[in-house]
């Protein structure tokens, strides 16, 4: 009898832990709109995400706008520090202080022996086999100097392109050429020799990869924006992110500055340059190549709605805290006011007649705009509701977002979210970057949000796995799948969260300042991570509006480590189940389809699947499919279907049912 009590606890344990889940959804009980704008990238011009990045220039500092006007140049053959130059020598020249390219190069050859100057491109040029290469520049002739030869070359000095193009005039000219690569090479440089001896002035010194995105010239880099595009976003938030703000507001982001030719555009030192002593970057500045139009086309290439953060009279308070004062804050108001007849103006209005001059005539729709980044305090909201009435009256229709602060709770969170709902704020904008555990355990984080005050935009977050933010932080599975079980709190939540972005966006893996990043990338290639898919089949799954989905009456909300959201999509007919096991025990799961007029049975069930037992695994250049979707089906059973949920895994489930 002794044994057999045993025998029978053992068995009706083993039940226990093997026991079926059951999740029931209420398709009847359509809920909360879920919007198109759900989910959508966070885009900020740090980790040499524009320049050096999706904006397709190879040549840095093209214009001798840098600080140190020869960065990004070296003089092979040429002494600087002796009096006695060798066969040449190159000189900055400033044109003017009161134009945005105020400097050219000047060449003086001394003689024939091939005086050269070499651009070493942003980390080196990533140059591909067969490829053609649109190479331009501006120079006027002095004296002597007749032609131009250009080559492309390798670390070890070989030549894998090379052409040369005939100068003449004293006259500032553009002149242009290809250049067509023999070999692949990720680290290639630009080398331009002067065969005459003479004096010639050079400026804009650029090259592009002729097959650059939708065949755009002087456009953006291909395969990163298929990435972007890949991602179904909702919206493109930009410019940032802290780089709205500046350290000091004469360094602030200013939309104005890079639209128009961008032989005008200002180029600007990228907040990021040295933000971070253990990742210094001091060559790190902005062209401007990628401006306010290249965004909002770049929106619109994709089938997202822009959403532009502007600068509201404050800098970054991480810095100097830099006030614009109250009585002098009209031009800022301004510049918003002006970027809304940017986008949507008419051909005839100051502003749309320049869109029109730059290409396009029809308007961009802009219907979201963001005041402020990352403010906080008293001094926020004293700008904050000077901006919302100027634009209100003009743009009643205008959607504003604004911001909670650089915390998900504390003070300046706590004091930020009663004044919005003093102020009926629309969209409020929350930031949180936190260890894996955070997002798992703040799941329900919405649940209790006030239906009726503003709505929130989750607009910056990533799972760290590390407690500096700003620590080396992989993108591991672990935070992947954390925050995959978080979204489900949004998605539950839709009728509060209006719209959410992971951040940031991009990162060089030879340049970056911070970590983890939802696409890493080098000069040839780049890589999809975890976050990226599981962001991904977010978007790609959004369905159409929220349906109830529980376990025992209860959201499913981290019991036996399982998060559960549900959705409909009326345009398909389909329900879409999400479902992250968090634990490492494989979990059976049935799922009942409550309130269906006729029975799914035999219909098939497409599921998409991340997972790895490796919490530690992340998707690399070297290793990308560590951590990669992969599909399956199951057939449905009259009013529902079974899963066997994988220990640390992401499912998507999708099934017809009407």
């Amino acid at each position: 009898m002794k044994y057999l009590g045993i025998f029978i606890a053992l068995i009706v344990c083993s039940q226990l832990l093997f026991a079926q889940k059951n999740f029931v959804v209420d398709v009847n009980k359509v809920g909360a709109e879920v919007q198109p704008e759900m989910y959508g990238i966070f885009f900020e011009d740090i980790n040499f995400a524009a320049d050096g990045g999706i904006y397709a220039e190879l040549v840095k500092n093209r214009s001798f706008e840098f600080d140190e006007p020869l960065m990004g140049w070296k003089e092979p053959n040429s002494n600087r520090h002796s009096l006695n130059v060798n066969s040449g020598r190159a000189i900055p020249i400033t044109k003017s202080e009161d134009i945005a390219n105020r400097h050219f190069l000047r060449i003086n050859v001394n003689d024939g022996s091939g005086y050269s100057i070499i651009n070493e491109g942003f980390r080196g040029m990533g140059i591909k086999e067969g490829e053609n290469y649109d190479l331009s520049f501006m120079a006027s002739v002095e004296t002597g100097i007749n032609q131009v030869n250009f080559e492309l070359i390798t670390t070890d000095g070989s030549t894998i392109s090379k052409g040369s193009v005939a100068v003449n005039g004293n006259s500032w000219q553009t002149y242009e050429t290809t250049l067509t690569a023999s070999a692949t090479c990720p680290k290639a440089k630009l080398k331009i020799t002067f065969a005459d001896k003479g004096t010639i002035d050079l400026d804009m010194v650029s090259l592009f990869p002729e097959d650059t995105w939708l065949g755009r010239k002087k456009g953006m880099r291909k395969d990163l924006v298929q990435l972007l595009a890949d991602l179904n976003p909702g919206f493109v938030r930009f410019p940032g992110g802290c780089i709205v703000e500046g350290r000091t507001l004469k360094k602030r982001y200013q939309w104005k500055t890079t639209v128009g030719p961008i032989e005008n555009r200002q180029n600007l030192i990228n907040r990021w340059n040295t933000e971070f002593s253990y990742r210094s970057a001091s060559d790190y500045f902005q062209s401007f190549g990628l401006g306010f139009f290249e965004y909002f086309q770049l929106s619109e290439d994709i089938g997202a709605e822009p959403l532009p953060i502007l600068n509201c009279g404050m800098a970054c308070q991480y810095n100097t805290g830099e006030l614009v004062p109250m009585d002098e804050i009209d031009p800022y108001v301004q510049d918003a006011l002006d970027l809304i007849e940017f986008a949507n103006g008419p051909v005839d209005s100051e502003w749309g007649k320049l869109r029109t001059e730059m290409g396009h005539p029809k308007p961009f729709n802009l219907k979201f705009i963001g005041i402020g980044n990352e403010q906080w305090g008293k001094d926020y909201f004293d700008r904050y509701v000077v901006f919302v009435k100027a634009i209100k009256e003009k743009y009643p229709e205008m959607k504003i977002v604004s911001g909670s602060g650089p915390s998900p709770n504390g003070e300046y969170f706590d004091y930020g979210w009663d004044q919005l709902k003093k102020l009926n704020a629309e969209i409020v904008d929350e930031h949180y970057y936190k260890p894996p555990e955070w997002f798992k355990a703040n799941a329900t984080r919405y649940d209790s949000y006030d239906r009726n005050g503003p709505k929130v935009f989750a607009g910056e977050y990533a799972a760290h796995n590390k407690a500096e933010a700003h620590a080396m932080t992989k993108n591991t599975w672990d935070c992947a799948l954390s925050e995959a079980a978080f979204m489900t709190g949004l998605e539950r939540n839709a009728d509060v969260v209006y719209m959410t972005s992971y951040a940031p966006l991009f990162a060089h893996v030879d340049a970056w300042q911070w970590a983890p990043d939802l696409i890493w990338f080098d000069n040839l290639s780049a890589v999809r991570t975890a976050n990226y898919y599981v962001q991904q089949l977010y978007a790609k799954n959004a369905g159409t509006n929220v349906l109830p989905i529980t376990s025992e009456g209860a959201s499913i909300t981290g019991q036996n480590n399982l998060y559960a959201s549900a959705v409909i999509d009326e345009n398909t007919s389909e329900v879409i189940v999400k479902i992250a096991n968090t634990g490492d025990e494989a979990q059976e799961i049935n799922i009942d389809l409550k309130g269906l007029k006729k029975s799914v049975k035999k219909e098939e069930v497409k599921i998409t699947c991340l997972h790895t037992d490796q919490s530690e695994a992340v998707n690399t250049l070297e290793a990308p499919n560590a951590v990669v979707p992969n599909q399956s089906s199951v057939t449905a059973d009259k009013n529902g279907f079974v899963i066997e949920a994988q220990g640390n895994a992401f499912y998507v489930c999708r099934l017809k049912v009407k």
